[in-house]
């Protein structure tokens, strides 16, 4: 009998041990409880990352923001002080992304995390009824434009885009200046623009409030420069090259990471309206907790428990 019993004690221990090695294994190393993301200034950018910034501190991390311009983002990224960046838009940010990836420096997730976006110039909806409603259109209005295209930061791939067509003098539009500024600061312009019904042209993209906030249009003819469907786009997210193996449960979250046009556009409102950030998407998230089971699906706290209760914990629901 005490034969039997040791054996039985023996095979109890031993059965229990893979499960004692897993659940130490399940908590992720100290060093990536900071995750560190880049956020380009764009309002959806600032939406996406204050979403997931959320979820992360419901799940024990702490996540820090850098605000960056997009190239310096994406060196951030290869140089391992970013490890994700949540805003590759595809294709307007191909040629910066481009020597990036020759040299492996950083990697892109295959599955985007935004589909049915766009980007491409727009102008008021009454300027496209009077006869500015493609690219081909604009030279013809030179003096009622003054002459300027309305971009964002410098740095920026639109901006480039832009340039890259006064230079060759595309469209007829050589002697036409490039004005930079900031997401902000163009969204101001427009705006004293429409009240004043004057004509302008801007960089225009979705999701962003602006689409329901002045009335806008989109201009044709700009497949070549900005892509097809008035530069339908994908976004991408791109992390550091050794996010997966350095923090695993961190980077199982940021694949699983999926966000719709209309999500963006219900967390961006408040935040143009100067809600902070974290409480424009804490807010999003109470109202809308379901969003969470896929997010996730096969992630836990930073210290190795479920996350799908937790997170709804810290959130209240």
């Amino acid at each position: 009998m005490k034969t039997i019993s040791k054996c039985i004690l023996t095979s109890l221990v031993l059965t229990s041990l893979p499960v004692i090695s897993l659940s130490a294994q399940a908590a992720e190393p100290a060093s990536c409880s900071a995750v560190r993301f880049a956020d380009i200034g764009w309002t959806d950018i600032t939406a996406t990352t204050a979403l997931t910034s959320t979820v992360l501190e419901g799940l024990g991390y702490k996540p820090k923001v850098t605000i960056a311009t997009v190239p310096i983002a994406f060196a951030g990224v290869k140089k391992k002080q970013i490890d994700a960046f949540l805003g590759y838009w595809s294709p307007s940010m191909t040629p910066i992304v481009a020597p990036f990836l020759k040299d492996n420096g950083i990697k892109v997730l295959e599955k985007p995390n935004l589909v049915g976006a766009k980007y491409t110039l727009a102008v008021p909806t009454y300027a496209y009824e009077a006869g500015l409603k493609s690219f081909a259109d604009i030279a013809k209005f030179k003096d009622k434009l003054d002459g300027k295209l309305y971009g964002i930061e410098p740095g920026n791939d639109g901006n480039a885009l832009i340039q890259g067509m006064i230079t060759k003098d595309q469209f007829g539009l050589k002697g036409f200046k490039m004005v930079e500024s900031s997401e902000a600061g163009m969204l101001t312009e427009v705006s004293r623009s429409v009240k004043q019904k004057k004509w302008i042209v801007f960089l225009g993209w979705a999701p962003h409030p602006m689409n329901v906030q002045q009335k806008i249009t989109y201009l044709s003819g700009g497949d070549d420069v900005f892509g097809a469907n008035y530069g339908e786009a994908k976004v991408y997210t791109v992390t550091a090259t050794d996010l997966a193996t350095r923090c695993p449960n961190v980077d199982k979250l940021i694949t699983n990471l999926e966000f719709s046009v209309d999500m963006e556009n219900q967390v961006m409102l408040p935040i143009m309206a100067k809600m902070v950030p974290k409480v424009a998407a804490k807010n999003w998230l109470k109202k809308n907790p379901a969003a969470l089971d896929k997010w996730l699906d096969g992630v836990q706290t930073v210290d190795g428990k479920p996350g799908l209760p937790a997170v709804k914990k810290y959130l209240g629901v």
